[in-house]
């Protein structure tokens, strides 16, 4: 079974200096229907102005991935962490007990786009922790390459959550398939551009939910970046 949500059917705020689409419940936005999937709780498609940011501010109990798709952003928290991620890098914070945490665009003058991800953690109350690392476009060219996981498998980053992310740019006749584990569940995610899934045409900002499926296929992109979520 495979559900398509598109992109105009997310939550959607300006704040002038941050252009937000939200796929689930978040801060004012409100959807019954789209509270999480699974471990995946938040995927915000944000945009932010160049010197503009989100300034210190404090998490506890969650997983958040950060996943740069142009520009760069300066990280800082209160773990002594200090770095700027940029496309192809994938952050990983886990807030556990709690964690203070600010992300500013990194330019004065050029937007940032990101995605920033949140997932439900196995077990509350753990240790805050960081980590980063690079994933090069041929990394992720033609493939589905593992980029968040819970035992770092592949040199992923370590997410203490029942969630794997995986990253592919399809273009052509690229081509990337995904065998979903019995009883678990996929979510699709197009960053940018277009691509098929499972015989559906998906543009950016679309998404597409999963269930009691085999496989997943992405095929005919049209310089696609995709997510896609491996969840319970």
């Amino acid at each position: 079974m495979l559900a398509i949500r598109r992109a105009d059917e997310r939550g959607h705020a300006n704040h002038g200096w941050l252009d937000t689409f939200h796929s689930f419940s978040f801060a004012d936005y409100y959807d019954p229907e789209h509270i999480h999937y699974g471990a995946l709780r938040v995927l915000n498609d944000d945009r932010v102005a160049g010197g503009q940011g989100f300034g210190a501010h404090g998490h506890s109990d969650m997983e958040i991935v950060t996943y740069v798709l142009n520009g760069a952003l300066a990280h800082r928290d209160s773990m002594g962490n200090g770095s700027t991620i940029r496309p192809g890098d994938v952050q990983r914070m886990s807030a556990g007990t709690g964690v203070m945490h600010s992300e500013f665009n990194a330019s004065r003058e050029d937007e940032v786009h990101l995605l920033q991800i949140w997932l439900l953690p196995l077990e509350r109350g753990g240790a805050p922790g960081y980590e980063e690392k690079h994933f090069s476009d041929a990394d992720k060219r033609g493939r589905l390459r593992v980029v968040a996981s819970p035992d770092g498998r592949d040199g992923s980053v370590t997410v203490q959550s029942d969630a794997s992310i995986y990253a592919a740019l399809i273009d052509g006749d690229e081509r990337a398939q995904y065998a979903v584990p019995a009883g678990r569940r996929a979510y699709v995610h197009v960053a940018r551009g277009a691509v098929e899934v499972n015989g559906e045409r998906l543009g950016a900002g679309d998404a597409a939910m999963i269930e009691a499926e085999d496989s997943v296929m992405l095929v005919n992109g049209d310089k696609a970046e995709v997510l896609l979520f491996d969840l319970a």
